[in-house]
C-alpha cells in the first residue's frame, strides 16, 4: 500500500483497466482518463502492396515494432492471401522483432522472430543489434508501423544502405470525447494529483495537444514541479523531455507492473 491514497494519473488506453487495477492494489486512487485513439487504416492499400511484395519474394527483412500491429498485419494478409502460402513466405524471410509483445504474436501462430532487440527494446536496440547480426545495406526493409511513424528508425535503416518499405497498420487519433482528459489535466493544474504514470511517448504528444488546445501549458508545467512522473522506459522519456517534462523515475524493466510497484515504493521512500 505505498501509494498510500495518493492520487495517481495514467493516460492509458488498451490497458486502462489493467493499471487502474495496479494502482489500487499498491494503495492509490487511480484518476485514468485514455488520450489516446487507435484508428484502424480500413481498405489499407499500403499492406496490400506489402503483401504483394511479400508473397513475389521482394521482402528480404521484416521488422515488427507491436504485437497488436503484427496481429493486425497477420490478419490483413489473410484476406488476400492463404495463410499456408503467409506460413511459409514468412518462414523464409528473415523477421525482426522490436521487444516480447511481437515475439508472442508470432509465437501465437506457429512462428518466431530472427532477431529479437534487447531491453529495453527501442529502435535504438533494434538497429544495434541489426548491425551486430544483420546489416541491411542492399536489403529490401518493411517495418510495421504503429499509431506514427518513427522516422529516426526509418533513416536510420536508410543511412545503413537499406531500401525501407513503411507498413502502416494504424494510426492514433485524440479520443471523441476529450472530456474525461480535460477533468484529469485540470486535476493536475490544480495540484491535486501525486504521480503521473507515462506508459507510452504518444500520450505525451496527445496530452500537449490538448493542453495547447485550452492554452493550459504554462499552468500545466508548473504544477509539473510538484509531481513525481514515472516514465516506463526510454522512448517515453525522450518524448517527456521533448516537451520539457521532468523524469523523476524509470522502473528496472519496462514492464507496466513493475513501474507502478517500483514508483509506490519510491513515493513511500521519499515520503512524498
Amino acid at each position: 500500500m505505498a501509494f498510500k491514497g495518493k492520487t495517481v494519473v495514467s493516460f492509458e488506453s488498451r490497458m486502462s483497466t489493467e493499471i487502474t487495477r495496479l494502482i489500487e492494489r499498491y494503495g492509490g486512487r487511480p484518476l485514468v482518463a485514455p488520450v489516446l485513439r487507435e484508428v484502424p487504416l480500413q481498405d489499407n492499400p499500403v499492406v496490400h502492396e506489402f503483401g504483394a511484395r511479400l508473397m513475389a519474394g521482394r521482402v528480404d527483412l521484416l521488422i515488427l515494432l507491436t504485437g497488436v500491429g503484427t496481429t493486425a498485419l497477420l490478419e490483413l494478409l489473410k484476406t488476400r492471401f492463404p495463410w499456408s502460402s503467409i506460413m511459409t513466405v514468412l518462414q523464409q524471410t528473415a523477421v525482426v522483432t522490436r521487444g516480447p509483445k511481437s515475439v508472442a504474436a508470432l509465437k501465437a501462430v506457429g512462428l518466431q522472430s530472427t532477431l529479437t532487440a534487447p531491453e529495453p527494446n527501442t529502435w535504438a536496440d533494434l538497429i544495434a543489434v541489426l548491425d551486430q547480426h544483420r546489416p541491411v545495406k542492399g536489403l529490401r526493409v518493411a517495418v510495421q508501423e504503429y499509431g506514427v511513424s518513427n522516422p529516426d528508425l526509418l533513416h536510420a535503416l536508410e543511412q545503413r544502405g537499406a531500401k525501407v518499405f513503411p507498413v502502416p497498420i494504424y494510426k492514433w487519433a485524440l479520443p471523441e470525447d476529450l472530456g474525461p482528459i480535460r477533468h484529469v489535466l485540470d486535476e493536475i493544474i490544480a495540484g491535486r494529483v501525486h504521480v503521473i504514470l507515462v506508459t507510452n511517448a504518444a500520450h505525451v504528444d496527445h496530452v500537449m495537444q490538448v493542453l495547447e488546445q485550452d492554452g493550459k501549458v504554462q499552468p500545466f508545467h508548473a504544477a509539473l514541479k510538484k509531481i513525481v512522473i514515472a516514465s516506463i522506459g526510454p522512448t517515453a522519456s525522450e518524448r517527456l523531455r521533448h516537451h520539457d517534462w521532468p523524469v523523476d523515475f524509470v522502473p528496472s524493466h519496462p514492464k507496466m507492473g513493475t513501474l507502478v510497484k517500483e514508483v509506490s515504493e519510491q513515493v513511500q521512500a521519499d515520503g512524498c
